[in-house]
């Protein structure tokens, strides 16, 4: 089942054209890994999933990107991003408790009722691999945390929502790797329950959690295929120029 799919999709921000006739879908509880070079339009194609770009004055776009064949740019954007997550590349806690940090999407979201807010903070906080490690300091600052908690804390702050999709962008790119082995872990449980489209830098990580992979160079996509396919037989010179770490 196509979850999202993405129609000939085009962004500038001002002269600078940052997707070219971008053409993909995503499908429900895959993981889609997204790779490339810096500037090559990963994370704006990320940004554009939920409606993020249109926070830049010079963003413009041509193009469709239907949720389940509904046009995003049909549905108000805080419903959209309620609908869509989004987990970025640096922890962002709140200066607030960690019981409250998992709590605060939820919160604004119009969830009061104390037993049901406490059950949705500790499922939210199961499933980001974070629950046995805070259970008895729920009250504790967030900032106690170490870096790689606090991320799984902003996977947890996102979870509580109850998303459809999760948006990663470079999610381990400041973790030591007992972190990011966590982060994936916590991804590879998560997508039997959610879509995930991860944005990412390293190209092993790819490998080892994407289902599919899309290969993104200068705002176009180059290669979508089968993981196992795009990392040992790419079809494009490129692809197989960038994995092997010849550029990038």
């Amino acid at each position: 089942m196509v979850k999202i799919a993405v129609d000939n999709l085009n962004v500038w921000f001002g002269r600078h054209q940052a997707l070219k006739a971008l053409t993909m879908e995503v499908l429900a509880h895959e993981i889609l890994s997204v790779i490339g070079p810096a500037s090559s339009g990963k994370t704006t194609f990320l940004r554009m999933l939920n409606r993020l770009n249109e926070l830049q004055v010079s963003f413009r776009y041509k193009g469709k990107v239907m949720l389940e064949q509904r046009p995003i740019d049909s549905i108000e954007p805080e419903t959209l991003r309620k609908k869509i997550g989004m987990v970025f590349a640096l922890p962002l806690p709140l200066p607030l408790s960690i019981f409250d940090n998992a709590a605060y999407g939820a919160r604004m979201h119009g969830l009061k009722n104390k037993k049901l807010l406490a059950q949705t903070v500790e499922q939210a906080l199961q499933q980001a691999y974070l629950w046995e490690e805070v259970k008895d300091r729920l009250s504790e600052s967030a900032f106690k945390l170490s870096g790689g908690q606090q991320q799984r804390l902003c996977i947890a702050r996102t979870l509580a929502v109850k998303p459809e999709v999760i948006l990663f962008d470079e999610p381990c790119s400041g973790l030591d790797p007992i972190s990011t082995a966590k982060v994936e872990e916590a991804m590879l449980k998560l997508k039997k329950d959610y879509t995930i489209v991860l944005v990412t830098n390293n190209v092993k990580q790819a490998a080892r959690v994407g289902d599919r992979t899309a290969f993104f160079l200068g705002g176009e996509l180059i290669e979508l295929d089968i993981t196992d396919r795009i990392f040992t037989a790419p079809k494009d010179k490129r692809t197989d120029g960038y994995i092997s770490g010849k550029f990038g």
